[in-house]
């Protein structure tokens, strides 16, 4: 079986390295991005099998434009917001109803803080494996 490809974009190196490392534990290939911008570039020259963005970046909706370009551009790959933007605000969104589904394009977001069983459980969930 051909490895799966994880696209993780970050702009916290530290957590960006920890999570790449992580998911290459899980026996995944990894590219990182540490911008929404590096991440487009990086959408022009391949197909991820599967992508975990940080919500807040460069601005503060980094993770949801990105989320939207990768689902425009590859309909197919499922994408995971990962941020702490509840526990730093006290904002609730999700994409379990309609209506946050709208306007968030991704599959499954998540708190920072995941633990890395579950976050493999979420992937291969998400990837149907």
């Amino acid at each position: 079986m051909e490895q799966k490809t994880i696209l993780i974009v970050d702009d916290d190196a530290d957590y960006l390295f920890q999570l790449a490392h992580t998911v290459k534990g899980f026996g995944f290939a990894v590219k990182t991005a540490d911008s929404q911008k590096e991440a487009e570039d990086l959408l022009n020259t391949f197909k991820p099998d599967l992508a975990i963005l940080d919500l807040m970046m460069e601005n503060e909706d980094s993770g949801f434009i990105l989320s939207y370009k990768i689902k425009k551009k590859y309909p197919d790959v499922p994408v995971i917001i990962a941020t702490a933007v509840g526990a730093e605000t006290g904002l609730k969104f999700g994409v379990d109803d309609k209506q946050d589904q709208q306007w968030i394009k991704a599959d499954m977001l998540l708190e920072k803080g995941i633990r890395p069983d579950q976050l493999h459980r979420d992937i291969i969930k998400l990837l149907k494996l």
